[in-house]
C-alpha cells in the first residue's frame, strides 16, 4: 500500500534532536524523502536518517545566524532534489537572559536569539515562496510556541518575542499567498520534554511544570510528529492560517 508521503520532498530544519528528529523520522516512515538540517551534531543528524536508507533522505548543515549558509541550505536541498513539497521551520533556541544581567551579555542573546528563530525562517520562508511560485503550489509550517499567546517567564523574553514573530510572519504568509497555492500552519507547543529544555526543569523543577497542564505528563516530542506529517499530506490546506495548539492543555486560546 503506498505511503500517505511517497513522493513528497520536505526540507526540516534543526532535526537531529527533539521535535525535529522526532518529525523527520515520522515524514519518512510514511514516505517521504527529507532534508535533515543540522548545525554541529553531525552524528545525530545521520542517526536520524538511518533507519530510513529507502527514503533517499540526506542531511545538510547550516548555521543559521549566518544569512548565506542559510542561503546555500535551500539552495542545496533544491539541487538534490529538485524541488520542495513542503518546508518545515522547526529550528530554534531557548536561551536564558535575565535582566539581571548586564546589557551587553542580555543584548548578545536577544541578538543571537531573534537571528536563528525569526530571521532564518524570514529568509527561508522568502527562498520558499519564489520556489513555490515556480513549482505552483507549496506549504510551509512552522514551530511556534505557546509563549506567542500566554507569554514566557521573564529569562526568556526574546525567545517569546521570536516566537510571536513567527506567528505572525506564517499568518501573513497564509493570508497573502494562498492565492499562488501557498499555505503555511502554526504549530504550538507547550512544554516539550526535549534537551533543549532541560536547563529549565534544572531550575524550575519538573512538578511545577506538571502542576500547570491538564494532562499527568509532559508532552513529548513523539507528540507533536503525527499532526506535522499530516498537514504535510495536503488534507488540511484549507485549514491555511491555523495555529494548532499542543500544549497539554495549559494553556487554551
Amino acid at each position: 500500500m503506498k505511503k500517505p508521503l511517497a513522493g513528497n520532498h520536505i526540507l526540516i530544519t534543526g532535526a537531529s534532536q527533539g521535535i525535529g528528529q522526532a518529525i523527520a523520522r515520522e515524514l519518512m516512515d510514511q514516505g517521504a524523502r527529507v532534508a535533515v538540517h543540522y548545525n554541529t551534531n553531525e552524528a545525530a543528524a545521520r542517526e536520524t536518517i538511518a533507519d530510513y536508507p529507502e527514503s533517499q533522505s540526506f542531511v545538510l548543515r547550516a548555521n543559521l545566524e549566518h544569512p548565506e549558509e542559510v542561503r546555500g541550505l535551500f539552495e542545496q536541498c533544491i539541487m538534490q532534489l529538485g524541488h520542495l513539497d513542503t518546508v518545515i521551520v522547526n529550528a530554534g533556541v531557548f536561551l536564558p537572559h535575565p535582566v539581571s544581567e548586564g546589557l551587553d551579555s542580555w543584548w548578545e542573546i536577544w541578538q543571537k536569539t531573534l537571528r536563528i528563530n525569526l530571521d532564518a525562517a524570514g529568509l527561508l520562508t522568502y527562498l520558499g515562496i519564489r520556489h513555490f511560485r515556480e513549482t505552483g503550489r507549496g506549504r510551509f509550517i512552522y514551530l511556534g510556541s505557546r509563549a506567542s499567546f500566554r507569554g514566557e517567564t521573564q529569562e526568556y523574553l526574546a525567545y517569546a518575542a521570536s516566537k510571536g514573530g513567527l506567528t505572525s510572519l506564517a499568518r501573513t504568509v497564509a493570508r497573502s499567498f494562498g492565492k499562488d497555492r501557498i499555505t503555511s500552519f502554526i504549530i504550538a507547543p507547550g512544554f516539550t520534554r526535549t534537551a533543549m529544555a532541560e536547563s529549565f526543569i534544572a531550575s524550575h523543577g519538573e512538578r511545577a511544570l506538571l502542576d500547570e497542564i491538564a494532562l499527568p505528563e509532559l508532552t513529548r516530542p513523539g507528540d507533536i510528529a503525527p499532526l506535522t506529517a499530516f498537514i504535510c499530506t495536503g488534507k488540511m490546506d484549507h485549514a491555511t492560517g491555523t495555529v494548532i495548539d499542543v500544549n497539554a492543555g495549559s494553556y487554551l486560546h
